[in-house]
């Protein structure tokens, strides 16, 4: 059986809060890896994308898979005021209930099993980002670009990365000038030269990507 406590440390962990959080650990990756110091004055200041951690910003992040994000903004409106963005709502809610808010079959049974599993949130935002990913992916429907990208924003992880992301791995090889697009471990190879700092370099590659997109009139 898969254990949702996480485990103990006694390592003291920084999280990336403020704005002015991020500036420092921009300013460190510079530091560490001066092939970034021109993408991050091009991109600065990078965007802090914090979110409210707990129930609500998974519930988002399942609603969101592989839809548009109008479609995921319409569907959590609904939920939201259908007053079924909260565990104990969901456990109460038909079948009925969800699909008349937009949620497919499998969407159901993972916000379900999400609301039954419940995690512990409190102990989550003292948890080690190793740990975090290793209790959400244990759930339906969250695997770890979700995990990864949670323990990111909504717990504000300052060395945790999501190397199966296309984008990331698309704003390195422009960035480095590679032969071709990183794969997943590739990617996480790459990012662990920028440790301790790897959710800021997430955070430059989406944003480089981003740019780089624009200019070339594809966004």
């Amino acid at each position: 059986m898969t254990s949702t406590a996480p485990s103990p440390s006694s390592a003291p962990m920084r999280r990336i809060e403020t704005a002015d959080d991020l500036a420092r650990g921009a300013a460190e990756l510079a530091r560490i890896d001066p092939r970034l110091a021109p993408a991050l004055a091009l991109c600065a200041p990078l965007p802090l994308r914090r979110k409210p951690d707990g129930f609500a910003t998974l519930l988002e992040a399942i609603v969101g898979q592989q839809v548009s994000t109008a479609s995921a903004a319409a569907i959590c409106g609904r939920l939201r005021a259908a007053g079924l963005d909260a565990a104990a709502p969901i456990r109460a809610a038909t079948d009925e209930d969800l699909r008349a808010c937009g949620l497919s079959r499998p969407k159901m049974r993972y916000v379900r099993s999400l609301a039954e599993a419940d995690p512990d949130w409190a102990a989550l935002r003292h948890a080690p980002a190793e740990d975090v990913t290793r209790i959400l992916t244990a759930l339906p429907g969250i695997g770890p670009w979700t995990a990864e990208t949670y323990a990111m924003f909504a717990l504000g992880h300052e060395d945790v990365f999501a190397p199966g992301d296309l984008a990331l791995q698309e704003g390195a090889r422009l960035l480095l000038d590679l032969p071709a697009r990183p794969g997943a471990r590739e990617m996480r190879a790459i990012a662990e030269g920028w440790s301790p700092w790897r959710a800021v370099a997430a955070r430059l590659l989406w944003a480089y990507y981003a740019r780089a997109k624009g200019r070339e009139g594809t966004l």
